[in-house]
């Protein structure tokens, strides 16, 4: 359903569509000053906030080979905690794997976890002259440092 944003001649949702492959949006700051510009902020104004409360994503799609609308990748946002002075929060990013979207990378406030879903993935972590200094083989459940 689209709505009017007033005094800004927008409707919602908005779409910007281009026929090409140049920037499709850019935010500009011209401040010369040292503090961080420009900005975006994505903002849930909540008057119930609560734990796991999804805040925002940012969703990458295209078609696939039948022509439907597939996710490949997803990066969101949840809250954690909103208990004034304890606030915490999280940021997941996931990836397409055989047709479902998984966890690929999940941030929290207690841990930093790699393939939360248990998906056959394999990490690495490449050296300067070595693809595979550190190895973790999803499919296995070896590892190695070379």
């Amino acid at each position: 359903m689209a709505a009017t944003i007033p005094g800004a001649g927008i409707t919602t949702p908005l779409t910007l569509t281009t026929a090409d492959n140049t920037d499709t949006l850019t935010l500009t700051s011209t401040d010369a000053d040292a503090a961080v510009g420009p900005n975006l902020k994505l903002f849930r104004n909540s008057s119930s906030p609560a734990a796991d409360d999804l805040l925002g994503a940012i969703s990458f799609a295209g078609e696939d080979a039948g022509g439907n609308d597939t996710e490949y990748a997803l990066i969101d946002t949840v809250i954690g905690a909103t208990t004034d002075g304890s606030e915490n929060g999280r940021i997941r990013m996931k990836i397409q794997k055989a047709g479902t979207l998984s966890s690929g990378l999940d941030i929290n406030a207690d841990a930093i976890i790699i393939n939360d879903d248990s998906k056959d993935i394999d990490f690495r972590v490449e050296s300067d002259g070595n693809t595979n200094a550190l190895f973790i083989e999803g499919g296995s459940n070896r590892n190695g440092m070379f």
